[in-house]
C-alpha cells in the first residue's frame, strides 16, 4: 500500500520521472517533484489531480545543499519521507575518440553524485526513523557495455555498485533498496546527445520498439507498494526483442 506515503521524486519535469509521479499519485501517495525546470514541475502539478498531495520544488541534484534542502522541504511539508526515488540523470552518448569531456564530467556529476547526495540527504532520517525506500534510475547499460556508452555505462555500473553496497551495509535495517534498469525507453534522454557519429547511427533506427515511460512507472510502484518484510533489490525491463 502506497496511501499516504511521503516520496520525492527527482527529475520529476519529464519521462520515467512524470510517469511515474503520475502512477504514484493515482493511488494515493503524497509527492514532492524536484527538478530543475520549475515551469515543467508546474505544469505537472496542475496535471495530478487525485487524492494526494502534491508539492514542487526546484533541485539540482548535483548540489548536496540543494538535496538537504528538498529532504527539509518534505519534511516540513509531511512530517516524513518515506521513499526517494532517485530518477535524475543524462545521457550524452559519444565515442571516446571524440572527446565530449564536459559531457563525460555532466554524467560522473549527474547520475554518480546526484544519487550519492540523494541518499546523503535523508539517510539521518531514515536511520532514525529505522525505515524508508530508496529507488533509483539504473539501467540497462549498468549489465553491458556498447560502442558510445562507455562513460555512461560507467555511470551506471557506479550506480549499481552504490545500491548493492547500501543494501548490504544497510541489511540490518527496515531501509530498502531497489534499482531499476530500464532498456530503451522513449523519453528525452536522447536530446542531450551531441555526438554528430552517435546521431548518424541513430537516423537507422532501432530494430525494436522502445518502452514507454510508463512501463517503468509501472515498475517503481511495484517496488514502492511491497510489504516492508519485502525488498525488491533490481528490476530490469527490456522491451521484448531487445536484446540482453
Amino acid at each position: 500500500m502506497i496511501q499516504n506515503k511521503s516520496i520525492i521524486i527527482t527529475g520529476a519535469s519529464s519521462g520515467i520521472g512524470a510517469a511515474a509521479a503520475k502512477k504514484l499519485h493515482q493511488h494515493g501517495a503524497n509527492l514532492v517533484l524536484a527538478a530543475r525546470r520549475k515551469e515543467r514541475l508546474s505544469q505537472l502539478q496542475a496535471e495530478l489531480t487525485g487524492e494526494g498531495k502534491v508539492f514542487v520544488f526546484e533541485a539540482d541534484v548535483t548540489s548536496l545543499e540543494n538535496m538537504q534542502e528538498l529532504a527539509a522541504f518534505t519534511l516540513k511539508t509531511y512530517g516524513k519521507i518515506d521513499v526517494l526515488f532517485n530518477n535524475a540523470g543524462v545521457m550524452p552518448l559519444s565515442y571516446m575518440k571524440n572527446k565530449k569531456i564536459a559531457e563525460w564530467y555532466q554524467m560522473i556529476d549527474v547520475n554518480i553524485k546526484g544519487v550519492l547526495n540523494g541518499f546523503a540527504a535523508v539517510s539521518d532520517h531514515m536511520l532514525e526513523r529505522n525505515e524508508g525506500h530508496v529507488i533509483t534510475t539504473s539501467s540497462d547499460a549498468a549489465h553491458k557495455v556498447f560502442p558510445g556508452s562507455a562513460v555512461y555505462s560507467g555511470t551506471k555500473h557506479a550506480v549499481h555498485a552504490i545500491m548493492q553496497g547500501l543494501k548490504m551495509e544497510m541489511a540490518h535495517t527496515n531501509i530498502r533498496f531497489t534499482a531499476i534498469s530500464p532498456g530503451a525507453v522513449a523519453t528525452e534522454l536522447t536530446d542531450s546527445i551531441t555526438d554528430q557519429d552517435i546521431l548518424d547511427n541513430m537516423k537507422e533506427g532501432m530494430p525494436f520498439s522502445p518502452l514507454d515511460s510508463e512501463n517503468i512507472a509501472d515498475a517503481v510502484y511495484y517496488a514502492v507498494s511491497q510489504p516492508l518484510s519485502v525488498d525488491v533489490n533490481e528490476i530490469v525491463v527490456r522491451p521484448n526483442h531487445q536484446g540482453s
